[in-house]
């Protein structure tokens, strides 16, 4: 009796290789080859890397069962053969998933990178603006709370340097026509002024530092360097009233000549006219400011420094420096860029690695009972290297000899 077993060797054949039923559908349907190009590129973006992952896994579980007649611990095989059918299919979800989470992180990123952008050109055109008003408003404070009359040096140099301007203007004629007289040429006023106020400058700060020498002399009650800097205190003015002072009054004849006839103001007049000027504009500017402010200039200019410049502790305010702060906002800025570019590095990688990682665990069910991969991947940093994977296993194995 002849027994057929061309239908049962068929039914095994269909069984052991029945991926070929339905693998080239798949894989043709995931290729898309011949559908629209938009369609085409969906496919192959989502459904080629899941289509083979799952037949990888059909043709690896049929080997993978066929071992169950001579492995132990049979119930563990396969509770930890159904767990990698679960991690694959969780994994193509996660993959699915993946595309959403990874285009979410991309308009998150792009949204604050621009924000960034933006952010960083508002702070520094803010902080170019407002730059000004903090080093005035500093310089004030440090002004103000200083035990240095910063105000009174100011305001002496300022009265000194009005003096000069006026002066200059005033006596250009005269020192013009004096320098023609000498060298037979006509000479710029434009051109006159310039030396001349910087000459007249020093004229005035020097009748400033005598009178600040003279009042120190008789504070001190030093009789001698009283006398001594009387006498030079007299020859400054003399020399300011009759080449400064004079040619101001004579600048007013004209003035007092209009609401008066026949007037005519004589030399004796005139000096005393200036010699009054010239006393009235020193008591009035030396009580209000140049008291203060001349000795300060003097210390400076001897070197013996401004003493006493110390700010109390009360009065010291907190300068935050600018270029510190913009170095902490790129600090935290760069650390937030490579947080998420980590971010976005995670969300692009791990989804097609989650498959892959499934369709390892299947060969390695396969060869030692185990899984090389705990699923699902969470981040960068739960992705072994290989070295690391080696030494694992050849760890496992060690162990599992010596058992």
């Amino acid at each position: 009796m002849v027994i057929d077993t061309s239908g049962i060797v068929r039914i095994i054949l269909s069984v052991v290789l029945f991926p070929t039923f339905f693998q080239d559908t798949i894989l043709a349907f995931s290729w898309a080859a011949h559908d629209v190009f938009w369609l085409m590129i969906a496919k192959r973006l989502f459904l080629l890397l899941p289509a083979c992952a799952f037949i990888a896994g059909c043709w690896i579980s049929i080997p993978t069962l066929a071992t169950v007649v001579f492995r132990s611990k049979r119930r563990e095989f396969f509770t930890a053969f159904f767990v990698t059918w679960w991690d694959l299919g969780k994994s193509i979800v996660l993959f699915w998933g993946g595309f959403l989470k990874f285009v979410l992180n991309c308009l998150g990123a792009i949204l604050g990178l621009v924000k960034i952008i933006i952010f960083g050109l508002w702070w520094f055109i803010w902080e170019i603006f407002r730059t000004p008003f903090r080093l005035v408003r500093s310089a004030g404070r440090s002004v103000t709370a200083s035990t240095v009359p910063w105000i009174a040096v100011f305001l002496t140099l300022f009265w000194c340097l009005i003096e000069a301007v006026i002066f200059t203007y005033v006596t250009t004629p005269l020192v013009s026509d004096t320098l023609s007289n000498i060298t037979g040429e006509q000479l710029s006023a434009g051109l006159l002024r310039i030396p001349l106020v910087i000459f007249l400058l020093f004229v005035v700060m020097g009748s400033y530092a005598v009178l600040s020498n003279l009042v120190s002399a008789v504070k001190s009650k030093n009789v001698p360097k009283i006398l001594g800097i009387a006498v030079i205190e007299f020859v400054v003015l003399f020399v300011e009233v009759v080449f400064l002072y004079r040619e101001f009054v004579d600048s007013l004849v004209p003035w007092f000549a209009q609401y008066s006839q026949g007037f005519e103001l004589g030399i004796y007049w005139t000096i005393a006219i200036a010699s009054f000027a010239w006393f009235g504009i020193r008591s009035i500017s030396w009580f209000l400011f140049a008291e203060h402010g001349t000795p300060t200039i003097l210390s400076v200019i001897q070197g013996r420094g401004v003493g006493g410049s110390a700010v109390p502790e009360h009065a010291k305010t907190k300068v935050v420096s600018s270029w510190r702060e913009f170095m902490d906002t790129v600090k935290e800025d760069a650390a937030w860029i490579k947080a998420k570019g980590d971010e976005l590095l995670a969300s692009f990688m791990l989804p097609p690695l989650q498959v892959i990682a499934a369709t390892i665990n299947f060969c390695t069910l396969f060869v030692n009972g185990k899984h090389l991969f705990e699923l699902p991947l969470t981040s960068l940093a739960s992705i072994a290297s290989s070295k690391a994977l080696l030494e694992g296993r050849r760890v496992k194995g060690e162990t599992v000899q010596q058992a």
